[in-house]
């Protein structure tokens, strides 16, 4: 116990949990954003991110659809000897 009475302040600062912080409640400005009509589909009205996501992933769906359909052709070949 005398070493926390000697320790310096800041190492006790470190060592209590840190006092809960307020947060912004950002849920009306999301939902202003979403609900807004300005012809977006609500999957890309997050902005540029969403965006590229949605391409990504299209892009990541579109080659495993046509890695799948070489697969299943190379498979229907009998293989030569």
């Amino acid at each position: 116990m005398r070493v926390l009475r000697a320790a310096p302040p800041a190492l006790l600062r470190s060592l209590r949990p840190p006092a809960p912080r307020r947060l912004h409640n950002r849920v009306p400005e999301h939902q202003k954003l979403f609900q807004e009509d300005n012809g977006l589909p609500v999957h890309l009205k997050g902005g540029a991110l969403d965006s590229v996501l949605y391409r990504f992933t299209t892009l990541v769906c579109s080659v495993g659809t046509c890695y799948s359909l070489w697969s299943l052709a190379q498979a229907s070949m009998p293989k030569k000897n």
